[in-house]
């Protein structure tokens, strides 16, 4: 089964991952970030799709998807459903 969104989702991949942001540039440009031990406080991760991830926020439930970059592992730009 083929997947539409993959050659765009990689390409993002590689954009994002190409000269990843350290994390006070990431917050100046996405507003709130997020490492692996903060993400894991304040959600529940329920699926990847590089790069993004499906949450659900434990403060009120909501779903949502989050950006993720590799190295260093920062996740950002929370948009709810």
């Amino acid at each position: 089964m083929s997947d539409p969104t993959e050659p765009v989702r990689r390409l993002l991949v590689d954009t994002i991952n190409s000269d990843p942001d350290g994390r006070e540039a990431l917050e100046a440009e996405q507003g709130q970030v997020w490492d692996t031990n903060e993400l894991t406080k304040d959600f529940d991760v329920l699926s990847f799709l590089a790069p993004f991830v499906v949450v659900r926020r434990k403060s009120d439930h909501k779903k949502g998807m989050l950006v993720f970059q590799h190295n260093p592992r920062f996740y950002f730009s929370f948009k709810s459903e």
